[in-house]
């Protein structure tokens, strides 16, 4: 239990002792900077059950707590807060009991708990991973290791668009206009390859259409009848037909993108557990139609076509097969759900990151799956979030038109070697370490200012900006972690052993009550599925640490106990810090 769960108990008694009420909840928050205390009590929620003055009752329930709880050691009223002072004793006695654990905050996975299944990234296969995609993993990654690290056991998964219309026009351009280039003798990752015959479909056919329009042919019916498009529709269907030399240029290309692909994941610092394809599962959920219309779940309209109706839920019919029998987005959807929890039977929930555009899909996809009867259906999260913009101009890629993450990745890593050595952060270093602080500050300061961000609000990403080393950034967190490092090498005796019998300065207790919050943090994070609260809380620590940092000296202490105190509290803070960036997928160096 921690020490905000002790006080809400002890309030809860207070009231019952002093006034013979119940009170269900307790209100507690940070007692604000201009006022004496730790740990404020809101006492207006306690008029709904003791009819008394608030003033009256703080003071009341105040001297309750001072009398029967030996960590508090004061409080005072302000209006209808109960600001509560808490002892020295207490915040040492935490420390000492924290200070030497390298997982301080995290809990193990229980093993009789259901696991949780994260899919993100999920991407085409006929082009490279953008700037979306990069938001997606990042934030499908974070909320894997948040929640791994509240005590769950946690599967990252995707789902991968390898088949389809789209796949095929990248396919038919290369075969076009090819020549038999590969990533091998182009030099370029598969992906980009790929991606470029998608762009250059995309050339051909608008050509096309414009001749046809010429010929007199409206734009509609240009747009059915352009050649490509036929022998895109054709081999798509050749492709379903199960043609083998469709099917093997089909294999070749995916795997060029797939190695691609892997090389960015690796670069962004994210990975995986599983992979689906929908060349696989877009078959799947057939059989589950068939299981809805006997349940009465679903229903037939004369058409053939299969519905679902939500009217009742507010929403509307929702179409979950055709009249032809083919299935739609939703059919596969219901089906992958389903054969997810077949392949992994511990799991209990799943979380889908997929911008937000697609709410309305998952609002309608998890009350299908409940009204089949599924109960772990009551566990599925849409983990929405909105777009990332730039400001215009920046970093645009080949096509013009979406923003490459390997180049996004690429700038940012330029962006913090050119900050860097104009500060000159890293005299001394060789070039290979060089490098890879730059690597490491660039890709931190991407993630940082992403994930900073609650995932349902929409971004303006500026990269610059971003690898500031002053405020709310990842290289100033990264820098002050740093420090913390410099410090512990000075710091070339013995300073573990437990801390007693000394006095705790404002500053000292600030960056305490910081690391208290902790464990609660990653809980919390974990409970909303955001990397935000992870992130500021971290912003918070390091501001608390850097207050203490510049105005108490750690070497220069009065005596030799304060001075290992302070070591000690320097290397917790160094201990959240890389934990919690960490969480965030985020490296810190040991010297900057």
């Amino acid at each position: 239990m921690t020490f905000s769960q002790t006080i809400i108990t002890h309030v809860k008694q207070a009231v019952q002792q002093l006034y013979d009420a119940t009170l269900d909840t307790v209100e507690i928050q940070p007692t604000r900077k201009e006022f004496a205390g730790d740990i404020t009590v809101v006492v207006f929620p306690v008029l709904k059950v003791v009819k008394r003055n608030p003033v009256q009752i703080g003071e009341q329930i105040g001297a309750y707590l001072v009398t029967n709880v030996s960590e508090i050691q004061g409080f005072n009223v302000i209006k209808g807060f109960l600001n509560l002072e808490i002892a020295d004793e207490y915040y040492l006695n935490f420390f000492n009991s924290h200070k030497d654990n390298k997982s301080y905050g995290l809990v193990d996975p229980k093993k009789d708990e259901p696991a949780v299944m994260v899919e993100y990234s999920s991407p085409n296969t006929n082009k490279p991973l953008h700037l979306g995609h990069v938001r997606n993993n990042l934030l499908g990654y974070a909320v894997s290791e948040i929640i791994k690290a509240s005590g769950a056991s946690v599967y990252k998964t995707q789902i991968i668009n390898d088949r389809g219309i789209h796949i095929c026009k990248s396919m038919l351009a290369w075969k076009n206009f090819g020549n038999g280039e590969t990533p091998e003798s182009t030099g370029l990752k598969g992906d980009k390859l790929v991606g470029n015959y998608y762009v250059k479909f995309d050339q051909v056919y608008k050509d096309e259409i414009k001749e046809l329009i010429n010929q007199g042919v409206s734009e509609e019916e240009a747009k059915q009848q352009a050649p490509s498009l036929l022998a895109a529709q054709q081999m798509l269907i050749q492709w379903e037909a199960g043609d083998p030399e469709v099917v093997a240029l089909w294999k070749r290309m995916n795997e060029w993108v797939y190695e691609g692909f892997a090389q960015t994941y690796e670069a962004l610092g994210v990975d995986f557990d599983s992979y689906y394809y929908e060349s696989n599962t877009y078959l799947l959920g057939k059989d589950n139609i068939d299981e809805g219309l006997e349940k009465g779940v679903f229903f037939k309209k004369e058409d053939g076509s299969v519905w679902c109706d939500l009217t009742d839920e507010g929403l509307d019919e929702k179409l979950v097969l055709r009249s032809d029998g083919t299935s739609v987005y939703m059919t596969q959807d219901i089906g992958t759900a389903i054969q997810r929890i077949k392949d992994n039977p511990d799991v209990g929930g799943m979380i889908y990151t997929v911008g937000n555009e697609q709410d309305y899909h998952f609002k309608v996809l998890f009350l299908i799956l409940k009204k089949l009867g599924y109960n772990w259906a009551e566990n599925l999260h849409h983990l929405s979030y909105g777009m990332v913009d730039l400001p215009s101009g920046k970093m645009k890629s080949r096509e013009g038109t979406v923003v490459d993450a390997d180049e996004l990745i690429a700038e940012m890593i330029t962006t913090a070697q050119t900050i860097s050595e104009d500060l000159g952060k890293l005299d001394g270093y060789s070039d290979e370490e060089k490098q890879a602080v730059y690597t490491n500050i660039g890709l931190g300061a991407l993630k940082y200012y992403i994930l900073k961000v609650d995932p349902k609000k929409r971004i303006l990403f500026n990269p610059e900006e971003s690898v500031d080393f002053q405020g709310n950034t990842g290289p100033f967190i990264q820098y002050t972690y740093a420090r913390i490092q410099a410090i512990l090498r000075r710091a070339d005796f013995d300073w573990s052993a437990p801390v007693e019998n000394i006095g705790l300065l404002d500053k000292e207790r600030e960056v305490i009550k910081q690391l208290e919050l902790y464990p609660e943090i990653i809980q919390t994070a974990a409970r909303d599925l955001s990397p935000a609260v992870i992130a500021n809380y971290t912003y918070d620590l390091v501001k608390s640490y850097n207050s203490f940092f510049q105005n108490v000296s750690i070497f220069g202490a009065d005596n030799e106990a304060e001075m290992h105190f302070r070591v000690q509290l320097s290397n917790l803070v160094g201990v959240v810090i890389k934990s919690s960036f960490a969480l965030l997928g985020i490296v810190v160096p040991e010297r900057m």
